[in-house]
């Protein structure tokens, strides 16, 4: 019980950023903005930028971190751009604001961000490693195409039904390892995507509650969101996941020869 609890703290450390900001939606909805000459959308962004900035000051993100994190931002925020465009229209920011680029507040790259944070973090604060996890090339092919299909498949043929079976196949074998407080614990790292996918589910449930943005079926009233989106959350944590896998290990690949 004792080690479950502190789980939790850690997961709750690990989240510091992403728990933040959902801090800021709460208190864009409550705080008299419009009376300060403000836009929400703007608030937002600038508010994610001054966390960002403590963050890194505090030194509970590195110089390191904050470049994943700011990758994360220009990977979600030109799908953002595809996503909300008049011809896909997936979903829509419907607030005005000054810091946009077309249909996209700029914050909203800070919700990938947040992904990518979280990513960071456990990888630290759990003392993550990887086993059986095979060549990287692969995992870089899979996370091309898995992206790729966020755009195509408004043309052409959602191949997630090939793309979700691919992560099961390519990482069948492979384990994450991580440390709660003293014993090394694992669990198999596609479960580890599901479990991640789940949560930012609930968490885009409690996004669109507070009028981050909203889907269609939410213009009227707020309605809980399909389920099935936890499927493109997986595909997704996956592609978080292979780039800050990718640059750990490098990194530590680095240092071995540097040495």
């Amino acid at each position: 019980m004792k080690e479950f609890l502190i789980f939790g703290l850690k997961q709750a450390q690990a989240c510091v950023f992403a728990g933040s900001f959902f801090v800021l939606l709460f208190l864009s909805n409550h705080i008299p903005l419009e009376m300060l000459g403000i836009a929400r959308y703007d608030f937002l962004f600038v508010a994610a930028l001054l966390i960002q900035l403590v963050l890194y000051l505090t030194k509970l993100e590195t110089k390191d971190e904050v470049k994943v994190i700011f990758l994360f931002h220009i990977i979600g925020l030109v799908l953002e751009l595809y996503k909300t465009s008049p011809g896909i229209g997936s979903w829509s920011y419907p607030e005005s604001g000054f810091f946009k680029i077309a249909t996209v507040p700029l914050y909203s790259g800070f919700m990938y961000a947040a992904v990518g944070s979280y990513m960071s973090q456990a990888y630290k604060i759990f003392k993550m490693e990887l086993k059986d996890q095979g060549k990287y090339i692969y995992s870089i092919i899979l996370g091309v195409l898995i992206y790729a299909n966020f755009f195509t498949n408004h043309f052409i043929h959602d191949i997630r039904f090939i793309l979700i079976p691919a992560v099961f196949v390519l990482y069948w074998k492979t384990r994450v390892y991580f440390t709660v407080t003293e014993r090394r614990r694992s669990m198999p790292l596609s479960i580890a995507f599901l479990l991640v996918a789940f949560f930012i589910w609930i968490a885009e449930n409690i996004s669109t509650y507070l009028g981050a943005w909203q889907y269609p079926d939410q213009v009227h009233a707020w309605t809980v969101i399909s389920t099935q989106k936890v499927s493109s959350w997986f595909l997704m944590v996956i592609i978080s996941f292979i780039i800050v896998a990718y640059l750990k290990h490098y990194k530590k690949d680095v240092l071995k020869i540097g040495n």
